[in-house]
């Protein structure tokens, strides 16, 4: 049975409940993880609390030693790591080696970024005065991280939170705790306290994470149903809270490019990681006269994708994370298909798999805005495919959504590239190239795609409060004090 990790301890839940872990490709357990409540949250942030004073002093250098030395361990154990994240999260094994080295550089990244700069001067309104800001760590910081790359998404919050001098509780998703736990083996060496991770259910143990007085700040990833609660339980309480919510992606691809590159493109932001991706690309907007030689291409190339054994050779597919998230994407497909959508190809569970939660990549023409393929996210494989006129046809839809965490364009043309970047409301916007991260540039959503931001500066800026110090170096007293002297006023 896989333990917490509290206050540089391995433990149980305070009741001794646990819950079982599955792997989503053979829905065999993989193990057992400490289902926390209450009791194992205090816990946890009574450490983080105790830790807190003496970490937020620590020198720059020594955080950045301590991280830098977290990621070397990452690295170090990326095969282990890779491969249980494989088992219990389903995503091929490359794509989780992946995800291992991009959190090692994360927390190399911030390693640096959190030594550089923890203040400014500012200009003295006037002699004899000196006045700088401060930036200055919350306190304790609850992490909620979801399951379709829970390290990665752990990370980019841990290692700016750490950096920024907070101490940190996390809580996994329930469906993939095991990497997260084995991810700590990472900070052994860190003082007591300063990393803590529960593991459990939302309502025994994230609830009562984000309600907890003693938590400063809060940031989650996950769906919009979710962020509003935690949104008004950190506003009943006036707390930081960061929130990334999620996405409904466009994806434009404009007159005149090369429709084979494109089509690879558009499949493989749709269908990473079957689709369960922040940034997955859930509606494609294909302008002019290639859009009948663009769904050709995308249908002939999604036919040759593998599916299968995540942890097999020569497998570009695993499987859905459950069986609820599967049966949401059959949902969604079913109602377009019954309002005139049509499945081009996909579209049913492949028959040769007995066990595990295997979907075939979808593409469906005929679909209208209306249609909640076009409205929701699907976090699924599936790509709808929409005809346009022109690009401004194309910008236009791709801009009405409430959503605004990503998008995307293949183009020629540098104005229509920079028109629809100015046009689309989205926290990134990749031009001929997407889904690529970079961990010096911002990420996070605007309209309902949430709240605040992750890596770069701005990540950093995210776990860290503003001090401003007032200083007169030569004391005095000064002329304006009481009693006030002035002309009385003339009737």
């Amino acid at each position: 049975m896989a333990q917490m990790w509290i206050d540089n301890e391995w433990r149980d839940a305070a009741d001794g409940r646990v819950f079982e872990v599955r792997n989503p490709a053979t829905e065999a357990v993989l193990d057992t993880a400490p289902r926390a409540a209450v009791a194992d949250v205090n816990r946890a942030v009574a450490a983080a609390k105790r830790a807190f004073p003496e970490w937020r002093r620590t020198p720059g250098l020594e955080k950045a030693e301590k991280l830098h030395h977290a990621a070397r361990r990452m690295r170090e154990d990326s095969e282990g790591l890779a491969i249980l994240l494989t088992k219990e999260g389903g995503k091929p094994l490359p794509e989780n080696r992946d995800e291992i080295e991009w959190i090692a550089a994360c927390f190399d990244y911030y390693a640096e970024i959190g030594r550089d700069v923890v203040g400014r001067v500012i200009s003295p309104v006037a002699r004899n005065q000196f006045n700088f800001v401060i930036k200055e760590p919350y306190g304790v910081a609850g992490l909620i991280v979801p399951w379709n790359y829970p390290l990665l998404l752990l990370s980019w919050k841990l290692a700016g939170a750490l950096a920024a001098g907070n101490t940190v509780v996390a809580k996994p998703s329930e469906w993939t705790p095991l990497s997260t736990l084995r991810l700590m083996r990472c900070f052994e060496d860190f003082p007591a306290g300063v990393v803590n991770v529960v593991t459990g259910y939302g309502p025994d143990c994230g609830m009562p994470l984000v309600a907890h007085r003693d938590v400063e700040i809060v940031a989650f990833t996950g769906s919009q149903a979710t962020g509003r609660k935690i949104a008004v339980a950190c506003a009943e309480q006036l707390k930081k809270c960061h929130l990334e919510l999620g996405g409904n992606d466009p994806f434009i691809v404009d007159d005149g490019v090369d429709l084979e590159v494109a089509a690879k493109g558009a499949a493989w932001a749709s269908f990473l990681n079957m689709g369960q991706v922040c940034t997955s690309a859930e509606r494609f907007f294909i302008v002019g006269k290639g859009y009948d030689e663009f769904v050709d291409r995308f249908v002939a190339y999604t036919r040759t994708l593998r599916i299968g054994d995540p942890l097999g050779p020569d497998v570009d597919l695993g499987p859905m994370i459950n069986a609820a998230q599967r049966e949401k994407v059959e949902r969604k497909i079913a109602e377009a298909v019954s309002a005139g959508a049509s499945i081009v190809v996909g579209g049913k569970r492949p028959e040769r798999f007995a066990k595990g939660y295997f979907y075939e990549p979808t593409a469906l023409v005929n679909v209208t805005p209306e249609m909640e393929l076009m409205r929701e996210e699907t976090f699924g494989p599936v790509a709808p495919i929409v005809r346009c006129k022109d690009i401004d046809e194309a910008i236009a839809l791709a801009d009405a959504s409430e959503f605004g965490l990503g998008a995307n364009i293949y183009t020629n043309s540098l104005e229509h590239a920079m028109k629809a970047a100015e046009t689309i409301h989205a926290g990134t916007f990749w031009i001929n190239d997407p889904l690529t991260d970079n961990d010096a540039g911002p990420f996070g959503g605007m309209r309902r795609s949430g709240v605040g931001r992750e890596l770069g500066s701005e990540g950093i800026e995210d776990f860290r409060d503003s001090k401003h110090v007032h200083m007169d170096y030569v004391i005095g007293a000064k002329s304006y004090w009481y009693p006030y002297r002035y002309d009385r006023p003339k009737e």
